[in-house]
């Protein structure tokens, strides 16, 4: 499972540039099919998807630390911060995503549980790493 992460992030990293470079390139256009003339509306859903973006990013590089950290010791804190991570991916990033496309305004209500679990993601990677044995001990697994 410990590559698993490394991939997952990897592919979660991939993406946010892919969705950044369209939030950067394509976004604009679309938003003012959508909003017309409402520039003050359209510059916010950008931001929004910048933000989703760089969150994104963010946490797939920790899902890859968390890949990073269970190959040099097996631990379950590590393991629950990935889960976290990829939960808020799904809920912060996402949602944002859905709410710049799609205009549910609902949908923003929800997206602060993204933002919790991307801050109880850091805080288990934090525990997995406060009993971790020191660089001269550590053996990698196969």
């Amino acid at each position: 499972m410990n590559s698993h992460w490394i991939f997952l992030g990897c592919l979660l990293a991939g993406l946010a540039v892919g969705l950044g470079a369209f939030g950067a390139h394509g976004l604009g256009e679309r938003l003012e099919e959508i909003h017309g003339e409402d520039l003050d509306t359209v510059n916010k859903r950008i931001e929004n998807w910048k933000t989703a973006a760089a969150y994104q990013m963010y946490h797939s590089l920790g899902i890859i630390l968390v890949g990073m950290i269970t190959l040099l010791r097996p631990s379950k804190f590590a393991k629950i911060a990935g889960f976290l991570f990829l939960t808020g991916i799904c809920l912060f990033s996402g949602l944002l995503y859905a709410l710049v496309i799609l205009e549910k305004p609902f949908l923003g209500a929800i997206v602060p549980l993204g933002g919790l679990s991307f801050i109880g993601g850091w805080l288990f990677l934090a525990r997995a790493t406060c009993c971790m044995p020191r660089p001269e001990t550590v053996q990698l697994k196969d």
